[in-house]
């Protein structure tokens, strides 16, 4: 079976008072309605991200929201929805959230759906994550047990990329911080029809 061509992505801009935000709109797909339903879901996210910045009722008051493209081959669609806003206080805030599809059905994968049914990946990557920690001297606000079930991740350079939001697990200085993970390192717990099997192909 040929693997499915890259996504086509054009960008749609929607502003409203005092906000502007680039969203991706895709096209492409080799199966009817999986473009429809990738729009759908970027768009409720784009919506749950301005919901949660708040009011912009702040005179200095902005927001601003663009997206950056992670994987788009070997029909696997990764990308981040990213949102900047000020409404007041010392700092504005920035939210971020990932979304993995199957290109040729729309359909979108939580992390545990990447693994094998029954392999704990929670421990697995939350070792590798503590050894990233503590080789990066990263001062974290509470003593890092574990990442959560649903941790935030993407899917890049032959990569999952597991990350945190702002506060989430250090101080606000830190940034969202990335823990990138070659696939090659979780090959034996990887689901064989997900999004990271083929990224183990040559």
């Amino acid at each position: 079976m040929p693997t499915p061509n890259p996504l086509v992505v054009r960008t749609v801009v929607f502003t409203f008072p005092k906000a502007s935000i680039k969203i991706p709109q895709v096209s492409g797909s080799s199966h009817p309605g999986a473009d429809l339903l990738m729009n759908e879901t970027i768009m409720a996210h784009v919506r749950q991200l301005v919901h949660e910045q708040g009011s912009l009722e702040d005179p200095k008051a902005e927001m601003i929201g663009y997206f950056e493209l992670k994987t788009n081959e070997k029909d696997v669609f990764s990308l981040s929805l990213i949102n900047y806003a000020y409404t007041g206080g010392a700092h504005g805030m920035t939210l971020q959230v990932s979304l993995t599809f199957r290109s040729s059905t729309g359909h979108t994968y939580e992390l545990e759906q990447l693994f094998k049914p029954g392999s704990d990946y929670v421990e697995v990557i939350s070792k590798i994550v503590a050894a990233g920690i503590k080789a990066r001297g990263i001062e974290t606000l509470e003593p890092f047990k574990a990442i959560s079930p649903e941790q935030s991740f993407y899917v890049a350079d032959r990569s999952l990329v597991i990350y945190f939001q702002l506060y989430e697990l250090a101080a606000y200085v830190y940034g969202f911080i990335y823990f990138p993970i070659p696939v090659y390192e979780l090959q034996a717990i990887i689901a064989e029809d997900g999004p990271l099997a083929p990224m183990l192909e040559g």
